[in-house]
């Protein structure tokens, strides 16, 4: 059509293309306008008719244009039509525009879309924007609707921490060594904002070493490992958490160490230090005070001697002033003579002293 025109175009105008009217001109450029514009929509319609096709039959009401505009807005339109048809053949309800802005949140479309399909499967309360909320929070919500489903195992503690065993002591002062493990479920509903496996391996440590603290005998304990999961259970552990305990089973108890003996010799040992120590403290009191003591005796030594070198200045300043006569002073010294000579006998003897200064047999 497009070279007949050019065709009879050429031969009105002879071949120049400067006789043709300014109404022929308009008229071609509107018909290479028309045929740019069928083009476009040839590529288009070939473009995505597949994927409208699959969507129309599988009823998941995704039109034309909603392909063009996911198109332009830079999204996975392939992948959302794919996710979109699993959804409504599932019985899920949920439309394009949150599959859209779920992935243009950098949110994981085909895990979420999985894991509600899944949870849908299985009687699960999932709804599509819980969902969503869980896998932007950075949990893998599939994971969760699989640990819904089927229970995981939990080990306490967590060996991956370094540590294999608990530890705790018994009212009688013996230490027990214990292993347990935790079953858990998901609770959906608490996903977000819930705490995680670290705080249920925390609390159920605590709850275990409570319950054999409390404990007066340790051969309770082995003889009975499940009044400590009675125990532990009915304290609520998995309050505000992401997970509702299902069992604690104590998987290995062993007996440690004698730590009340240990703690009892421990202080005994202390005891007998600060016995020592006070036992020092009162040796060097009492070697200060003999110091002490023996340099009062001095102190008086020198103050009789003192007093003895003033006994002769007496007897003069008696004779001066006429107080003594020479007679008084001779029976003064026959008396001295006489007590210094029953002294000597005394001792010979081996008696005491019976007489003293001053005094006479009569």
């Amino acid at each position: 059509m497009n070279l007949a025109l050019f065709a009879q175009v050429k031969d009105k105008t002879g071949g120049g293309a400067s006789n043709l009217s300014q109404g022929q001109i308009i008229w071609i450029a509107v018909i290479l306008i028309a045929v740019l514009v069928f083009l476009v929509f040839l590529f288009i319609f070939f473009s995505f008719i597949r994927l409208w096709i699959q969507a129309l039959l599988t009823r998941a009401d995704i039109s034309i244009f909603n392909l063009v505009g996911m198109k332009l807005r830079n999204v996975d339109y392939p992948m959302i039509v794919r996710q979109k048809i699993a959804l409504v053949q599932a019985g899920v309800r949920v439309t394009t525009e949150e599959l859209e802005s779920h992935f243009l949140a950098r949110g994981n479309v085909p895990k979420t879309a999985t894991a509600v399909i899944a949870a849908h499967k299985a009687n699960l309360d999932l709804p599509w924007r819980t969902a969503a909320a869980i896998d932007l929070a950075g949990r893998d919500v599939l994971e969760a609707v699989r640990t819904s489903v089927n229970p995981k195992v939990i080990d306490c503690p967590d060996p991956a921490k370094g540590k294999q065993f608990l530890d705790a002591v018994c009212r009688n002062g013996i230490q027990l060594l214990a292993k347990a493990r935790v079953t858990v479920r998901t609770k959906l509903e608490r996903l977000v904002g819930g705490a995680t496996e670290e705080t249920i391996i925390a609390r159920v440590g605590e709850g275990i070493v409570k319950a054999i603290g409390s404990a007066h005998d340790h051969k309770e304990v082995l003889a009975n490992p499940g009044m400590i999961s009675q125990t532990v259970l009915h304290n609520a552990l998995d309050a505000q958490t992401a997970f509702e305990i299902v069992s604690i089973d104590i998987a290995h108890i062993e007996v440690g160490e004698n730590i009340g003996a240990k703690l009892q010799a421990d202080q005994a040992a202390a005891d007998l230090r600060v016995a020592q120590a006070e036992a020092e403290k009162r040796r060097a009191a009492a070697v200060a005070r003999e110091q002490e003591m023996r340099a009062l005796v001095e102190e008086n030594r020198a103050k009789v001697v003192e007093a003895e070198a003033q006994v002769p200045q007496a007897i003069s300043e008696a004779f001066r002033v006429g107080h003594m006569g020479v007679m008084d002073f001779y029976n003064m010294k026959n008396v001295q003579s006489d007590t210094s000579m029953r002294n000597n006998i005394a001792a010979m003897t081996g008696g005491g002293n019976e007489n003293q200064p001053g005094r006479s047999n009569g």
